[in-house]
């Protein structure tokens, strides 16, 4: 599983032109899953979102999680993290998960991070969504379950 993890003021999910969801100051985290990803993966993720370092303290320093600061997080599947553009010019999606399998992995992920207390909206799956969002800092890191980077 790989994601892409946002410090922001706000954001949200349009679909149609109606918002489905939306938060204030937290995580806007895209997620996307590949083939082979399950518990483990949903489990170490969630864990390093959760505890993730990236909320000024009292000295400016990156060290508080959203945990620490009672954030919120909007959690939105992306399939094309597993876009593979070194040949070519068309990214290949292979790697992703199939649909069925990717919004199983999908909606356990969201689950878990509810289960740490946040408030987590989410995306719709396989939805073209519009995503809005104030970025602040802008803090943005990339997580792999795999360690890739």
């Amino acid at each position: 599983m790989r994601a892409v993890v946002q410090r922001v003021n706000s954001a949200s999910v349009i679909i149609d032109n109606k918002e489905i969801s939306s938060i204030g100051k937290g995580l806007l985290v895209f997620v996307g899953m590949k083939e082979g990803d399950s518990e483990p993966e949903i489990d170490h993720l969630a864990e390093k979102i959760v505890n993730l370092r990236i909320f000024e303290d009292d000295q400016g320093k990156m060290n508080l999680s959203a945990l620490d600061t009672k954030s919120e997080m909007l959690v939105v599947s992306e399939f094309t993290l597993y876009g593979d553009a070194r040949k070519g010019r068309r990214p290949d999606f292979t790697a992703a998960a199939k649909p069925d399998k990717a919004n199983e992995i999908y909606e356990k992920l969201v689950g878990k991070l509810r289960l740490s207390g946040l408030n987590v909206g989410s995306g719709k799956f396989q939805a073209m969504m519009n995503i809005k969002l104030e970025n602040d800092g802008p803090v943005t890191i990339l997580l792999d379950s795999e360690k890739a980077f």
